[in-house]
């Protein structure tokens, strides 16, 4: 069962990477109830063999097309965000002294932290593209203009499977003309 959890987490991202048509260096963030894809409701049965298995995955996807990964930790630890020193040095993010647990952050931060090569946890950042993973709410680290993306999979395990893609704000009003690549 496990196995299909990381097999599922891996082609959504996949699948998103390339719906995104994200471009090696991006931020995918990605959100994950371990309870929620147990088919329990989320927060109760914090479960760190289903956050590794979908760590493994996703961030197979993510290395395969050069992305980076930020795992949002839980509520209670006010959605903190997990990921490579480098990447939050490169991006300008303040870093803040946190270490997820089960119960403290999630299985899947919990294991994103134990997976990762220098990890940090920083408050706040910019994603171009994420996947929420048991309606973990993480709609607040995406860039402003976040576009709904259908995938194929709509659940990993019993968890409701949701994605975003990001793209550039559109101004200037009527006379503007918008570059189609970008929408």
């Amino acid at each position: 069962m496990v196995q299909d959890f990381e097999n599922q987490a891996y082609t959504a991202a996949r699948e998103l990477i390339a719906l995104a048509k994200l471009k090696e260096g991006a931020l995918l963030v990605v959100g994950c109830s371990s309870s929620e894809v147990l088919g329990e409701k989320i927060g109760t049965h914090s479960a760190l063999e289903v956050g590794e298995a979908i760590v493994c995955g996703i961030g197979r996807a993510c290395r395969e097309a050069g992305v980076a990964l930020a795992a949002q930790c839980c509520e209670h630890l006010n959605r903190a965000l997990i990921l490579e020193r480098a990447i939050a040095e490169k991006r300008g993010y303040e870093i803040v002294n946190v270490l997820p647990q089960p119960k403290a952050g999630g299985s899947f931060a919990t294991s994103a932290y134990a997976r990762m090569a220098d990890p940090v946890a920083v408050e706040k950042i910019s994603a171009d593209a994420g996947l929420d993973i048991g309606g973990t709410l993480i709609g607040m680290h995406l860039k402003t203009v976040a576009v709904p993306v259908r995938l194929s999979q709509k659940t990993i395990g019993s968890a409701v499977l949701l994605a975003a893609r990001t793209r550039p704000k559109c101004i200037g009003g009527t006379r503007a003309v918008y570059n189609e690549d970008l929408m």
